[in-house]
């Protein structure tokens, strides 16, 4: 079986059938489906390695990031910045290919990988990209996109979540709601997530003559633990804030549980807003507002990002993707002049 008896059976032309079975956008939804109902009935499947192979590609993207044991739950958004990736490349036919490397040995197996053209191109989480990596792309001219704006110069093209606008809006909320002492419990200085989800806060107080009193802002790991340990250093203060911005979800968590301790009610007593709808946002009592960020979206952006530099590599590629949006819930309330 061929595809010119396809062709004839579907009463259409080869290049026709070509293109429904490459994806072209230029066929009309009805050849479309005449065409696909007669490879059907036919039991016509293409040789992929043949058609990669005449077309010189492999139709595979290599995404590298630095995966684990408890990858899952160190980072949640991973798997859903893959799946919407996954689903935006397989729409073109494209297989998604996740190797989990340190950024020491990034270049050496991309290198390897694309002077032996294995992949037609390259996603990279930010937590693998170096300097020589940057270099290396630039001069072998490969197709790729960061996920995550790179911490130094460089000339890759990345997509990344607007985390100081996520900032901003958390701060706006609080405002709006009529809270105006508010303290913020973030990660770590080099944290650049929480850093800059604090710029937005502190940059909206500023428009309002609002300050976070320095004993308001604490800072630590970004894990439950310090969540709640650097909500207990915020309760032994003389003056309490009355709402509380979280900068994930995992110090959200330990925020909370120090709170019920100290039976101080959310949000009568204190509000809490976060950030990220997943993972402990929906199960905490009570549900917390957030700041949402469309992950899975982001991954599909990345995936059409990609296949428009496969086609043109020299576009460049360097915007922000998915804002953020505020979902309201229990944990914060209107407040009564």
């Amino acid at each position: 079986m061929t595809i010119r008896d396809v062709a004839a059976a579907a009463h259409t032309s080869a290049a026709t059938v070509s293109k429904v079975m490459n994806g072209s956008g230029s066929i009309s939804q009805a050849t479309i489906d005449r065409v696909e109902q007669v490879m059907r009935e036919l039991g016509y499947h293409p040789n992929a390695r043949a058609r990669n192979f005449a077309r010189q590609s492999t139709r595979t993207i290599l995404f590298l990031t630095m995966l684990g044991k408890n990858a899952g739950f160190h980072n949640p958004h991973m798997f859903e910045i893959m799946s919407g990736m996954e689903e935006a490349v397989a729409k073109k036919g494209y297989l998604l290919c996740v190797k989990s490397i340190s950024a020491e040995q990034a270049c050496e197996f991309v290198e390897k990988i694309f002077d032996s053209k294995e992949a037609d191109g390259l996603v990279l989480h930010a937590s693998v990209v170096s300097p020589a990596l940057d270099e290396l792309v630039t001069v072998k001219a490969i197709p790729h996109i960061v996920i995550g704006n790179p911490d130094f110069p460089s000339h890759f093209s990345w997509i990344d979540i607007d985390n100081r606008l996520g900032g901003e809006l958390a701060a706006k909320h609080l405002l709006k709601c009529g809270y105006r002492s508010l303290a913020f419990l973030g990660g770590r200085s080099e944290d650049r997530i929480s850093g800059h989800r604090l710029e937005g806060v502190l940059s909206v107080l500023n428009e309002h003559d609002v300050l976070i009193p320095k004993g308001n802002l604490r800072q630590g790991d970004s894990d439950c633990d310090s969540g709640y340990a650097r909500t207990e250093e915020l309760l032994k203060q003389r003056e309490l804030p009355d709402a509380v911005i979280c900068a994930n979800n995992y110090i959200a968590y330990g925020c909370v549980m120090a709170l019920r301790e100290h039976q101080i009610r959310i949000p009568e007593e204190m509000g809490v807003i976060t950030f990220d709808e997943y993972p402990l946002s929906r199960i905490l009592k009570p549900m917390l507002t957030v700041v949402d960020i469309d992950v899975f979206d982001m991954g599909y952006q990345t995936g059409k990002c990609i296949l428009s530099k496969i086609r043109k590599p020299n576009l460049t590629v360097r915007y922000y993707s998915t804002l953020p949006s505020v979902l309201e819930r229990e944990s914060t309330r209107k407040i009564v002049q």
